[in-house]
């Protein structure tokens, strides 16, 4: 009974971070500064966080699995998170958090490979109604719910975070599997920043000048409050992914769309919200018969 209170309580603190997460990003882009910089600052920060926790835990002997998924788990994070940054910068969080409900399919899809965990009947019928919940949703665009939607820059990159960052979870649990919960929070910390580090030299980041605008003090309160809510939904995530299988976990991170619809109007301003609150719904409800997997 223990556990699963703790798993409520670790998922309804994920649901809230995620999104409120999202805010501070979009705060801190949409006022110029590089998405990349905030990327890796985030990651930089919480690691320096996690080497100053290394000196009061027992640190145990760590075998190749782990390195081998910390690494892979990195990158994918790393590019997913950067590209979600990007993704938020120029869109609006009000639609960029429910396309967020296709990361339960590509959750089932990476888990059916790699951890052997494979869908029923239920599971059909809930990407079936995530894809139907999209149409509502998108349909508040400018595009429409069509083909020419993908050649918006902000969707695109949002595509590109979903499916990295679905592939991570299922890097993420194969860490926890071979080290314990905190170490896997660690690990993603540190990795994460070291690949974060990488892209920016891939995109040939101007790091004075970029640095140099972002690390300003007027942004250090965002940072802060970025960097906790991150923090947390990465923690209790892991929490999660510890207790029940990948896919199931993210079907029920999906009721953070809901929330992102509401921060989006209220700090944003963004319209059509009834629409989004429709099709987000009919996508919960998807996600709600992939939770299925479980029985």
């Amino acid at each position: 009974m223990t556990g699963t209170v703790l798993v409520a309580i670790a998922v309804i603190l994920r649901v809230i971070s995620n999104p409120l997460a999202n805010v501070y990003q979009k705060q801190l882009t949409s006022k110029g500064n590089n998405p990349l910089i905030v990327n890796f600052l985030t990651y930089f920060l919480l690691s320096l966080f996690c080497g100053i926790l290394l000196f009061f835990i027992q640190i145990p002997d760590l075998g190749k699995d782990f390195w081998l998924y910390s690494i892979l788990g990195g990158i994918a994070g790393a590019m997913g998170n950067g590209f979600l940054v990007k993704a938020l910068q120029t869109g609006d969080l009000s639609i960029l958090g429910p396309i967020n409900s296709y990361k339960s399919v590509v959750g089932i899809i990476a888990g059916l490979f790699l951890l052997s965990e494979i869908p029923d009947i239920w599971g059909i019928m809930g990407i079936s109604l995530i894809i139907y919940g999209s149409y509502y949703v998108l349909d508040t665009t400018d595009e429409r719910f069509s083909w020419k939607l993908l050649k918006n820059p902000a969707i695109q990159f949002r595509i590109w975070a979903m499916v990295l960052t679905a592939i991570e979870a299922v890097f993420i649990k194969r860490v926890i599997l071979a080290s314990s919960t905190i170490f896997a929070f660690i690990s993603w910390c540190i990795f994460g920043a070291l690949f974060s580090f990488i892209v920016l030299f891939f995109y040939k980041t101007r790091l004075n000048t970029e640095f140099r605008r972002t690390v300003k003090l007027k942004n250090m309160n965002k940072f802060l409050l970025l960097i906790a809510c991150i923090g947390t939904m990465q923690y209790t995530t892991n929490y999660v992914f510890d207790h029940i299988p990948v896919g199931y976990a993210l079907s029920l991170f999906q009721l953070s769309i809901i929330v992102s619809i509401l921060f989006g109007y209220k700090f944003f301003q963004e319209k059509e919200i009834r629409k989004k609150i429709i099709g987000s719904i009919i996508m919960i409800l998807g996600s709600v018969l992939i939770i299925l997997l479980e029985n």
